[in-house]
């Protein structure tokens, strides 16, 4: 089982005969798997009927949220795995940790449209379906894909960190994966572009609060900063400043800010790389630091900043 402290991560199929679920059969009498944070000789709480979930249902198709019972196994998660993959949830009602996890994962299922189904089992109404899946801690994710099983976590993770999850089993399943949108984002950018830096800002960083790992939102701030420091500049003055001082740090900062808006990102990269070579201490650090946040504002995925990377580590080393 995976680590719930890491990135999840896809692991073997099959670990899991799921033959023996094949046909429904009664629920059996033990309790269900325990709390990891409850101790295991306090006793299970009563089991409680799976919550109502609201759920989009995707035009044409079945929802892509449901509730998966001993008795429904069989046709809602290893039939239907066979066309579309299924991830599960095993909850229970008295699971702190499970009313952190299972609105995340309705939400990305309900951004999904129907790519994946989200199948949510509650542990004390069906302990034989936990335990033939090795359910030892709660909440516990694991998928269905053509009928065989792909291992998952345990435990709560940040949103980001499950929306990778996700796209490894669809990937796995074979199903193409594209940018979700999401409207936090939309908002931010929409008053970046406005020129609202501060509502941008804002915006920005609290997705970064609540997605840590959100690139976009990481690129979007960095944006408004840059957009900050050249707010009411002559870019052909700011350049010709530059050029006639090259020790003038403030000036080399100022004309790669500009050479970014203007589309010279390499030039920008190599100016500031030469500056971080011609000096030392604090200042260097300042010019370094400078840099990595022009950095931010393409993206790590950018064959120019990949390259600059590379030219920043040897001007350092």
């Amino acid at each position: 089982m995976s680590d719930p402290r890491t990135t999840p991560s896809i692991f073997t199929r099959g670990a899991v005969d799921l033959s023996a679920l094949r046909k429904s059969a009664p629920a059996a009498t033990p309790a269900g798997p325990a709390d990891p944070g409850r101790d295991a000789s306090t006793p299970a709480r009563p089991a409680a009927a799976a919550p109502a979930t609201p759920a989009a249902t995707p035009a044409g198709g079945a929802p892509p949220i449901i509730d998966v019972t001993e008795a429904t196994f069989q046709q809602t998660v290893l039939e239907r795995s066979l066309t579309t993959p299924v991830i599960l949830d095993f909850w229970a009602d008295w699971c702190e940790p499970c009313k952190q996890l299972s609105p995340v994962l309705e939400k990305l299922a309900a951004e999904g449209g129907g790519s994946w189904v989200l199948g949510k089992v509650d542990v004390d109404a069906n302990p034989r379906l936990a335990q033939a899946l090795r359910v030892q801690g709660i909440p516990m994710v694991v998928a269905v894909v053509g009928g065989q099983l792909v291992e998952g976590f345990t435990g709560v993770l940040p949103e980001a960190q499950v929306r990778q999850y996700v796209d490894a089993v669809l990937k796995a399943a074979g199903v193409a994966v594209g940018p979700v949108e999401d409207p936090r984002l939309d908002a931010a950018d929409d008053a970046l572009m406005t020129g609202d830096l501060d509502e941008a800002e804002a915006a920005y960083k609290k997705i970064l609060a609540e997605s840590p790992a959100d690139r976009a939102a990481e690129s979007g701030l960095a944006q408004v900063a840059l957009y900050r420091r050249v707010t009411g500049i002559d870019p052909s003055a700011a350049l010709a400043k530059a050029a006639a001082d090259p020790d003038d740090i403030a000036a080399q900062q100022l004309a790669a800010d500009v050479e970014i808006l203007s589309g010279q990102a390499a030039e920008a990269y190599a100016r500031l790389v030469a500056l971080v070579r011609r000096t030392s201490g604090e200042e260097r650090d300042a010019v370094r630091k400078h840099l990595l946040s022009l950095f931010s504002v393409a993206g790590p995925d950018d064959p120019a900043v990949a390259r600059a990377r590379r030219a920043l580590a040897s001007a350092l080393f």
